[in-house]
């Protein structure tokens, strides 16, 4: 698959870098890099530009900030016009439990990543919010047990 920027073997290197510490300094990341820092960070400025580089984050364990259910619930609607997929996507955006959303294939047309302070609280954005919610035709939700593995979102 073609790529659509245009990226050396530095720019990879420093995505690399960026992804597993978006702390770093530039002068570190420069110095594992293999480049002086004015140009690392030339590059960096091109990439976040570009869009490569969208921002940097803190993670954050829901667990110990008290936000322990994590589920996803899979959505299918009545109708998958244009408009209708559109105004769903635009929905999720207001709901403060959805962390992430898709829209996807198969029998579902999103997938929700959610993340709730109680079962309770999970439950109630389900009924009172999804399955209410003009089109839905189906809400199925997958309640997580235990987190077996988080890498960053790229394979660099």
């Amino acid at each position: 698959m073609p790529l659509k920027a245009d990226l050396d073997a530095i720019d990879w290197k420093i995505l690399k870098q960026l992804q597993d510490n978006g702390r770093i300094t530039n002068v570190e990341l420069a110095e594992r890099v293999g480049i002086s820092a004015p140009p690392c960070l030339r590059r960096v400025r091109k990439l976040e530009e570009a869009g490569i580089i969208q921002g940097y984050r803190a993670i954050l364990n829901g667990a110990i900030l008290g936000q322990d259910i994590v589920a996803f619930c899979m959505i299918r609607l009545h109708r998958q016009s244009d408009a209708d997929l559109k105004n769903f996507a635009e929905k999720t955006k207001h709901w403060t439990l959805v962390r992430r959303a898709w829209m996807v294939s198969g029998e579902s047309d999103f997938l929700l990543h959610c993340v709730a302070s109680d079962l309770g609280t999970f439950q109630n954005f389900v009924i009172e919010e999804l399955t209410s919610t003009p089109n839905v035709d189906s809400v199925r939700t997958s309640l997580t047990i235990r987190s077996v593995k988080n890498e960053p979102l790229m394979v660099l």
